[in-house]
């Protein structure tokens, strides 16, 4: 069952395809019928072969698991996601770990997460720096509405804000706040159509790409941006993949960001650039 399950996986030309994917997703929908993999049983029964069969088809067809399953784990916390909305990538833990270490120390730190999503950043961050101030924004209120419910749902007190960018942030917190952290929609408007069915018949193509040549356009704003909502030794974290990512260094050092650098080397590769004000 599994290795057919693999197989099929491997084969599909509507998914992405990375390292080890079919291996952890065929897993991912087993746990989804049988529980955690130390309780599975030598043998399934026609009913949960049936169960796991479904879930299967809706992967072929291009669904994401987290989708399928209604929640992704990021940082060790449960997401919740629908569709419609940009799902959480365990990629973007590194651009939560890089806010997180620049936070953890700073006395009363503010943290803005842009394009948030369904709020795992944010979220992550109020978890492991429970003393910060944080704020998420995303110009759909779809995606608003779904972090604010995630946050309820985890009791963390992040406060979410329907907004293009930076513009619906409190006047209270211009050049104040210590981390802004982004992982943009990069990718070029006429590369969206090229994108795995996965991507573009279960997320928004806003999520994707900002609708501008070179898929630049919001970390250019956020670059600029921060130069009015940053304090001093303030940090923009953004995350992109590594072809990506020399061109949103150049745009950091163009904005007048220090101390730029390109950090990460995750196996799913993508890296995280860091400017401070």
């Amino acid at each position: 069952m599994r290795r057919d399950a693999r197989r099929a996986l491997n084969s599909s030309s509507v998914i992405e395809h990375y390292a080890g994917q079919a291996s952890i997703e065929s897993n991912e929908l087993l746990a989804e019928v049988l529980g955690p993999p130390e309780s599975w049983p030598p043998d399934m029964t026609a009913a949960e072969v049936r169960r796991f069969e479904a879930l299967l088809s809706r992967r072929l067809e291009g669904a994401p698991v987290a989708v399928i399953r209604g929640w992704e784990l990021f940082r060790g916390l449960r997401v919740g996601v629908r569709p419609g909305v940009f799902v959480p990538r365990q990629s973007s833990e590194l651009l939560a770990e890089q806010a997180v270490r620049r936070l953890r120390a700073r006395r009363h730190p503010i943290a803005v997460d842009v394009a948030t999503g369904a709020g795992a950043v944010a979220l992550s961050i109020a978890n492991e720096v429970p003393h910060a101030r944080v704020f998420g924004t995303d110009i759909a209120a779809d995606a608003i509405g779904l972090a604010r419910a995630n946050a309820r749902r985890l009791h963390m007190p992040v406060r979410f804000l329907v907004a293009d960018g930076l513009a619906a942030l409190p006047p209270s917190i211009r050049g104040a706040v210590d981390v802004m952290t982004l992982h943009p929609p990069y990718v070029p408007i006429d590369e969206v159509e090229h994108l795995p069915d996965e991507f573009r018949r279960f997320e928004p193509v806003h999520t994707h790409s900002d609708g501008s040549d070179d898929g630049m356009q919001l970390v250019r704003e956020a670059a600029a941006g921060s130069d009015e909502w940053l304090k001093r030794g303030g940090w923009l974290a953004v995350e992109v993949s590594p072809d990506a990512s020399r061109t949103v260094a150049s745009i950091f050092r163009a904005a007048n960001l220090r101390g730029v650098r390109i950090t990460g080397a995750r196996p799913w590769g993508t890296r995280v650039i860091v400017g401070t004000r």
